[in-house]
Parts: C-alpha cells; sequence; structure tokens
C-alpha cells in the first residue's frame, strides 16, 4: 500500500468490502473506479444537482463533494442496492412504469431521495415532493413524470 493511500473498511449494498483511496478522492471516484457502480455520477461537481447522490449511514450525501476516505466505517447504500435480485424496488418499478426519466443521467439520485422521502412520509402531496427534491435536476425536464413516478411509489409502498 502507497504511503498516500488510505485503507478503508465499510459496507457497500449489504457487502462488507475494502478500498484504498487516495486522500483527494471522492465516493463518487471509488464507487465507479473500484467497485464499478456507475448510478452516482458527477454532473455538476459542484453537488447541486443530485446526479452523484449515494447514502451514507441514512443520509444522502453529494458524492461528488465527499471524500472517499469519509466512508470508513459507514454503511453506504446506492441506486444499485436498492433491488433485491432481479427485483427492482418499488420506487425504481415506478419510475420505469410511470416514464419518470428520459436520458437517465439523473435517475439515480432522484430513486434515492424518493425512497428516503417515503420512509419520511408515506403520502406526500405533490408541493412536499417537489420540495424534497428540489435538490435534484433533471435537464430533460420530465418533472411531470417524476411526481407521477413518486405518487405511484408511494400507493404500492402504502399497500405493502
Amino acid at each position: 500500500m502507497s504511503p498516500q493511500l488510505r485503507h478503508i473498511s465499510f459496507t457497500l449494498n449489504g457487502n462488507s468490502v475494502t478500498a484504498e483511496v487516495a486522500p483527494h478522492h471522492t465516493l463518487v471516484e471509488m464507487l465507479q473506479e473500484q467497485f464499478h457502480l456507475y448510478g452516482a455520477r458527477e454532473s455538476c461537481g459542484q453537488g447541486l444537482c443530485g446526479c452523484c447522490t449515494v447514502i451514507v449511514n441514512g443520509r444522502s450525501v453529494s458524492g461528488c463533494l465527499y471524500l472517499a476516505a469519509f466512508a470508513d466505517q459507514a454503511n453506504i447504500v446506492t441506486v444499485e442496492g436498492l433491488a433485491k435480485g432481479e427485483q427492482l424496488d418499488p420506487v425504481q418499478e415506478a419510475f420505469v412504469s410511470c416514464s419518470g426519466f428520459q436520458c437517465g443521467f439523473c435517475t439515480s439520485g432522484f430513486i434515492l431521495m424518493v425512497n428516503q422521502l417515503l420512509e419520511k412520509n408515506a403520502n406526500p402531496t405533490e408541493d412536499e415532493i417537489r420540495h424534497y427534491l428540489s435538490g435534484n435536476l433533471c435537464r430533460c425536464a420530465t418533472y411531470p413524470d417524476i411526481i407521477s413516478a413518486v405518487h405511484a411509489a408511494a400507493t404500492t409502498l402504502r399497500k405493502e
């Protein structure tokens, strides 16, 4: 191990893993380069668009700003960790069935944020959805379909 690299251990999508990271590597860089997880994507590089959203210890973080070294001993969930085998998570399924995406670049961040929203509020209003997702940007402007997907996912989750 190079003296500049730091050895970290953490839980990634339910699995115990280790990584070697440089002090300047971001969480997105580590997830992509070492674990081949590409759901979180760097877009703005300033934590303003939500494309790089990752859940760390139950809280959403901007993976483009969050240093990988801070992931030591953390519990990390990415969009890839939501599905149960081949069965999509209800929010993922709702985004598919409601066409809540076009290019898909921002979709993983929206899905993670919607999961968090629905954990806190099982029946959000449209205003509550818009407020909660205000930190996520979609350049394709699929916002009406995203709102529909949130309502569909909320309905499914309330039935479960």
